[in-house]
């Protein structure tokens, strides 16, 4: 058993939620920096924006004028894409930059580089970086908002924002819940920022898989360990299964990948020994007969495109708030 540690939107800019609370920061770099309220202001603005893509001319113009830097150091393609689709439903203008073929191949530091994108007039730079901590770095050396789209081991905040939305559209809100996030949590910058996230807003939170994959001191955290995902299915509400990530190994840390599927993959016996309306996520890309069978992945139980979907709305928030707090 796991162990416990120590509405519709105008047609130009969405209305302040009805807290009327104001957003300050200039920057989104995790959500371990985040209070409960500033994450539900975040999701509640999403909420504002996610009619937009179903009109039939999906663009508000909240920031016409406005130009946003897509720096990504890392391959990505849900996360580029998304930021790259929410800034133009915004208006915005926005540049690409990958580290294939640009100047840091060259030896340019990744402080220069952003400066010299920002000097061209941009106004917010979404940055993903093989480094934690590096959108921190160019936070506090630059004027420019700047979002983590994703920093080495630290922490993938949109990722958990937009998991967190589709909790609470599918099951109606997330204090009280359990949330069992399973898999590589040692190399998930997905588990580390969902964890912060769902705790702060209400929910018990175990992390699930083999030893040499969940860290002890991840319990430092608030959440609690399970190193069999058998003994916690009974009780969970949100089942987010994550991706192996075997670009990242360094040596073998579980004997298999046929024994890892075996212990740790979600197929549909499992499913039957779940609650029958426990909500099954994954960030994607799926290593499918790994972490999950499609039946599973593709049954009622998924909402993983709902999931791509959700990160649209949560993306164009994000754009549009830190662009409010730094005026």
């Amino acid at each position: 058993m796991a162990k416990k540690a120590s509405s519709s939107s105008p047609r130009t800019d969405p209305p302040a939620p009805a807290d009327a609370f104001v957003w300050t920061r200039k920057d989104l770099l995790g959500l371990d920096e985040l209070s409960a309220q500033e994450i539900l202001h975040v999701l509640d603005t999403a909420g504002s924006f996610e009619e937009v893509s179903t009109r039939s001319i999906k663009k508000v113009p909240a920031l016409r004028g406005k130009v946003v830097a897509l720096l990504f150091f890392e391959d990505s393609t849900r996360t580029r894409m998304s930021f790259e689709l929410a800034a133009s439903r915004l208006s915005a203008d926005t540049l690409q930059m990958s580290a294939k073929g640009s100047s840091v191949t060259k030896g340019e530091t990744t402080l220069d580089t952003a400066r010299n994108i920002a000097a061209m007039g941009v106004d917010v730079l979404v940055i993903r970086h093989s480094q934690s901590g590096a959108p921190h770095m160019l936070a506090r050396q630059m004027p420019e908002s700047i979002i983590n789209a994703g920093d080495g081991q630290h922490e993938h905040p949109t990722q958990a924002l937009l998991d967190m939305y589709t909790i609470r559209q599918r099951l109606g809100g997330i204090e009280g819940l359990t949330v069992a996030i399973v898999g590589d949590i040692a190399h998930s910058r997905v588990a580390r920022s969902n964890i912060l996230g769902l705790r702060k807003l209400g929910a018990r939170v175990i992390v699930v898989g083999p030893p040499t994959l969940v860290p002890g001191a991840i319990t430092a955290m608030g959440c609690e360990i399970s190193h069999s995902l058998d003994d916690v299915l009974g009780e969970v509400d949100v089942i987010n299964m994550l991706r192996i990530q075997f670009e990242r190994f360094s040596s073998n840390l579980f004997p298999s990948v046929r024994e890892y599927s075996q212990s740790y993959g979600l197929n549909s016996q499992r499913l039957k020994r779940c609650r029958k309306d426990v909500l099954v996520m994954h960030p994607g890309p799926i290593n499918r007969g790994v972490e999950l069978t499609s039946d599973v992945a593709d049954g009622p139980n998924s909402c993983i495109l709902q999931q791509v979907t959700n990160g649209l709305a949560i993306r164009m928030a994000v754009l549009y708030l830190v662009t409010q707090g730094n005026r």
